[in-house]
């Protein structure tokens, strides 16, 4: 019988690249079951259901997001302070007691099942650090992250299509599917997190190149924000407006595509993100070549900034005519996570070793995380009960993306001279101190 501990082991020190690929695909795969539990009910319309003279699913989104917000807040001291044990367990428990809530959805009457969405926002939360935790501070994390980040855009439209066509084949109640849905997905969630969880531990050759990862408490916290403040304020601003948008353009699809015109196959949803999926891989998956840190820190801001940019085109395009929704779509979807998928980690990855800083990725990523949803929730908030009320989605998506991703592209620039200033500021430090491996200095 094979002991697939001591076989991952040994394929790691052998074929370390066939080693990373399967644990990408387990990520992956974990990842993608967590969307089954937190996106299928945006296939859904609840057309004509209100409360408080609000839209059912409007309400659904912004309860959901404010426990996801909530985790993001208390992520920033149970990840940055994680340590190797038991991780598997906890993402099965996290998912299945979001799972549970699904279940008080489709049983408890309205309005009271809308809370619901607040029991199973939270735990889904966690999730992407505990998931990412396994692969941070690797010789190929670019290549494994790349294949987790993908799942963003693949899953949450094929999870929807599968929502889709259990509402429209099978004729399943709008108030089940979800829980129907996370229902199909459980045995492979509980196959991934097994392969998973038994990851081997980065290597000497992996420390040596990306700089060791270890958990950091409230005062290293601290330190390292006082170090990088004005770099983080930017970087929080300019995610902060891409989860918004993001969550916009995830959660209120159909309505958008309905106002275009467009026939809402349930295929349809997945079709567009098939290519956004493909060209993110390639991309995000050949920095991996990218060996100097400070060379991939900087390629990490150009291509954030081309794809702000990407969105901001492609939209003036669709306003004017010169491109057809479907592709208008696919270019948006593009670019906002162009943008969006590097500060998942591999920016965050990339800035920790460029600076040769000791410490993790979970912190930095779950401190802008809770940002860009309290963003999200505060966006529906301002849509929905401001003056923008009757303004459909489609053009309050599409206007904003004009106005707030071009001055997303500008604090970019911003954001890159900062650090390239600090990097050179460090490089001579460590060239008069004539050592190799120094932290920068805290300011006190």
């Amino acid at each position: 019988m094979i002991h697939f501990p001591s076989l991952s082991k040994r394929l790691s020190e052998e074929n370390p690249l066939l080693m990373s690929t399967f644990v990408a695909v387990m990520a992956f795969l974990s990842y993608s079951c967590m969307y089954a539990f937190r996106k299928p009910f945006a296939a859904a319309t609840f057309t004509g259901e209100e409360w408080w003279g609000i839209d059912i699913k409007v309400w659904l989104i912004l309860m959901q997001t404010l426990g996801y917000m909530a985790s993001k807040f208390y992520g920033i001291k149970l990840i940055a302070e994680l340590s190797g044990n038991k991780r598997g367990l906890l993402i099965l428990s996290l998912i299945g007691f979001s799972w549970l809530s699904l279940l008080g959805f489709a049983l408890l009457p309205a309005p009271f099942n809308i809370f619901c969405f607040l029991l199973n926002g939270f735990p889904l939360g966690l999730i992407w650090g505990l998931v990412f935790h396994y692969l941070e501070g690797r010789k190929f994390t670019e290549m494994m992250g790349s294949i987790l980040a993908i799942s963003f855009v693949f899953s949450s439209g094929f999870v929807k299509s599968i929502g889709r066509y259990l509402l429209v084949d099978w004729a399943i109640d709008p108030y089940w599917m979800p829980f129907v849905t996370g229902a199909f997905f459980i045995p492979l969630l509980i196959t991934a997190v097994f392969f998973l969880d038994h990851t081997p531990a980065p290597n000497e050759g992996d420390i040596a190149l990306k700089t060791k990862r270890k958990s950091m408490n409230k005062p290293e916290r601290q330190a390292f924000f006082r170090n990088f403040s004005f770099g983080i304020v930017l970087l929080v601003l300019v995610y902060m407006a891409l989860t918004a948008f993001r969550d916009i353009r995830d959660n209120f699809v159909v309505e958008i595509w309905k106002e275009l015109k467009v026939g809402i196959a349930p295929e349809l949803l997945t079709q567009t993100e098939i290519p956004i999926t493909l060209i993110l891989l390639l991309m995000m998956g050949l920095l991996v070549l990218v060996k100097n840190n400070f060379k991939a820190l900087f390629l990490y801001h150009l291509i954030i900034i081309s794809g702000l940019l990407l969105a901001v085109i492609s939209t003036f395009l669709l306003q004017n005519g010169w491109i057809n929704p479907f592709y208008w779509t696919v270019a948006t979807g593009t670019g906002i996570y162009m943008a969006y998928i590097p500060f998942n980690c591999l920016l965050f990855d990339r800035l920790l070793a460029a600076f040769k800083y000791v410490g993790n990725v979970g912190f930095l990523m779950y401190l802008v995380d809770s940002f860009g949803y309290l963003g999200s929730c505060g966006i529906l908030v301002f849509k929905q009960f401001g003056d923008w009320e009757a303004m459909s989605w489609f053009t309050f998506y599409s206007e904003g993306l004009i106005i707030v991703m071009t001055l997303s592209a500008v604090i970019m620039v911003i954001n890159g001279l900062y650090f390239y200033k600090k990097l050179k500021h460090h490089s001579i430090i460590l060239a008069i101190n004539s050592q190799s491996i120094q932290p920068l200095p805290l300011k006190k």
